[in-house]
């Protein structure tokens, strides 16, 4: 998403320059977010990008690795050979975390490509007992999945609660119920010890029959093939951007999962393995490249993050970013079947939003978050009163 949207977003600002975009995958570009639910269901054969890159002009180079960078000489490194570059993006996005010692082992899956999506849909079609290690978004969404195509599930998840890196316990906590309701097996506090032929073991000795494993513990951004090329790379693996997305590198930028940047508006480094992050940066990225050409004024990145995910029936969304944040407040009751927000405050100032099936406060709340709107307390927290009255 990221590297295709630098490419249209660069045509879409004037950019005339030749335009060569090389991706290792053999598929033609296609969005990440079908593949938890129309194409791992069988709804859907794909999700391609519906972009001509024949009228853009962009020479799409598919199914090519490329496994280093010389900065100094201008030039990516590729098994077929060298390409030369006047200006390069780097948009690998992240790889997903594997489980170790699973490696290799027949029927342990992971969902990040359309290929892991494509061999996945028979594992759903034969609706085999399966066991998802991991309770963030993407092991819910894919037991979501499993559970409409009749699976029986079980989700294991090493922390207390689900998405305990995402959420604190209190807003996690309601999230938990959501399993039991759709039939999905919770177990939480448990680690994987092993897998073996038709069974997942656990550290406390239990086993789970377990037809297939699906493993959704995390992403890591995908730079280890950048080492020796200078590229400053920050302790969580990712790319260490600049507010104008540029890295520590002339001429290469970076941009979407691979990358970390500055938020003036939070006061800290951000990555956001995100969809819409990968969407929104590339435009800052080709507005630089093009400003650069024209001895133009840059553009800074500093956006309010935002992500969606749809699992038991719900539909969540998140604005913001919570960390630090002093106040929390609740508009509506996280009672089976209702719909409810929570609001994240620092010194008076919204930061944060989280909407389960609220989409209103989800959008006022947003832009609410982009003016750095204060808000009155009592009617932020009823629910009845539209998000934006609430502001002083």
């Amino acid at each position: 998403m990221a590297g295709v949207q630098t490419a249209v977003a660069l045509r879409d600002q004037g950019f005339s320059g030749t335009i060569t975009l090389i991706g290792a995958e053999p598929h033609q570009p296609y969005d990440r977010p079908p593949l938890s639910k129309a194409v791992l269901l069988g709804k859907a054969e794909g999700s391609a990008l519906d972009i001509d890159f024949d009228a853009l002009r962009v020479d799409l180079q598919l199914g090519r690795e490329v496994d280093g960078l010389r900065a100094d000489d201008h030039e990516l490194d590729t098994p077929s050979g060298p390409v030369p570059y006047d200006i390069l993006v780097i948009a690998t996005g992240a790889e997903p975390i594997t489980l170790p010692g699973t490696e290799g082992v027949p029927g342990v899956h992971l969902l990040r490509t359309l290929d892991d999506a494509e061999r996945l849909r028979p594992v759903l079609e034969r609706q085999h007992d399966i066991v998802v290690v991991g309770a963030g978004w993407i092991g819910a969404e894919f037991a979501t999945a499993a559970r409409e195509a009749g699976c029986a599930v079980t989700v294991v998840e090493a922390a207390d609660r689900p998405l305990a890196g995402a959420l604190p316990a209190e807003v996690a906590a309601p999230m938990a119920g959501w399993y039991a309701e759709s039939g999905t097996e919770l177990l939480t506090g448990v680690r994987v010890a092993g897998i073996e032929p038709g069974e997942v073991v656990l550290a406390d000795g239990r086993r789970l029959p377990a037809g297939a494993v699906v493993v959704g513990i995390g992403a890591r951004p995908a730079t280890g093939w950048l080492a020796g090329s200078g590229i400053a790379i920050g302790a969580d693996g990712s790319i260490t951007a600049d507010e104008r997305l540029r890295t520590s590198q002339p001429d290469v930028y970076a941009v979407g999962d691979c990358a970390s940047f500055p938020s003036g508006r939070y006061g800290k480094r951000l990555l956001v393995h995100h969809w819409d992050n990968a969407l929104q940066g590339p435009r800052t990225v080709a507005a630089n490249v093009v400003a650069e050409g024209e001895d133009a004024a840059p553009q800074i990145y500093d956006p309010v993050p935002y992500f969606w995910s749809e699992q038991f029936g719900r539909f969540v969304q998140y604005a913001g970013h919570h960390e630090g944040a002093g106040t929390l407040v609740w508009r509506g009751a996280p009672a089976a079947g209702s719909a409810w927000s929570v609001l994240w405050l620092r010194d008076g100032v919204l930061v944060a939003v989280l909407a389960v099936g609220r989409p209103r406060d989800l959008a006022q709340g947003r832009r609410l978050i982009e003016t750095g709107a204060r808000l009155d307390l009592v009617r932020a927290g009823d629910p009845g009163v539209p998000l934006k009255a609430a502001a002083l």
